[in-house]
């Protein structure tokens, strides 16, 4: 049902005040700030994201109302850093769009394993690896041998952690947060675990003659 909610337009310096101002001030503040969240978050989700238009209009209203009711609180918890170089309502919008696309990226790997990773052996597709126009047979034997001695140089050069690590985030695109928190680390060591899983792959292969080039060559052929 459409919402006719009258919000009153306000200046960077009202919003600071009312949103923190006397509680009955506060009130109404907040009911209009989470009202124009939840807009924000709608159109997001049912206008910029394709991946969400099989879901139902009743579905997509839940989920921002969710959304909007966290954002608020966000807002409120950062309200101190905001520096008025743009309006108010922008700012606080691109957080509840933050929010949103956070929580479903959440969402969407909520069954991810890191352990699945290592029971499932191959990472690579040994086909296919470069959906344009077919190679020539020598070539899509070329590429099938290159792709499956990458496969063996992860399992044999990496650690356990450094080749969740690579398949994870490089391989799969899972966020490097959920991959932190899964392995109970966080985003700065990830990342000097990717960087040394990436300098010590690259070494194991070029030991055995598949340089950057040559496989970059081979791939874009």
């Amino acid at each position: 049902m459409a919402r006719s909610i009258m919000i009153r337009n306000r200046t960077n310096e009202e919003w600071r005040a009312e949103l923190t101002g006397a509680p009955d001030v506060q009130a109404i503040a907040l009911a209009d700030l989470r009202q124009r969240l939840h807009n924000g978050i709608l159109y997001y989700l049912t206008q910029e994201r394709s991946d969400l238009r099989t879901r139902s209009a009743q579905e997509l209203e839940r989920l921002a109302e969710d959304l909007a009711q966290d954002a608020t609180l966000r807002v409120l918890d950062h309200l101190h850093s905001f520096r008025g170089e743009s309006l108010f309502i922008t700012w606080a919008n691109r957080i509840a769009v933050r929010l949103a696309i956070s929580d479903l990226r959440r969402a969407r790997y909520k069954d991810f394993s890191l352990d699945d990773l290592t029971a499932e052996g191959e990472t690579l597709p040994v086909s296919d690896a470069n959906p344009g126009a077919p190679p020539n047979p020598e070539v899509a034997v070329e590429r099938t041998d290159v792709l499956a001695r990458i496969n063996r140089a992860m399992q044999e050069a990496l650690t356990e952690r450094q080749y969740q690590v690579l398949v994870a985030v490089a391989l799969r695109g899972v966020p490097m947060d959920i991959v932190a928190e899964q392995m109970g680390s966080n985003r700065n060591a990830l990342y000097k675990l990717l960087h040394d899983a990436r300098k010590k792959l690259r070494a194991h292969l070029e030991a055995q003659g598949l340089t950057l080039g040559y496989m970059l060559e081979l791939f874009q052929a």
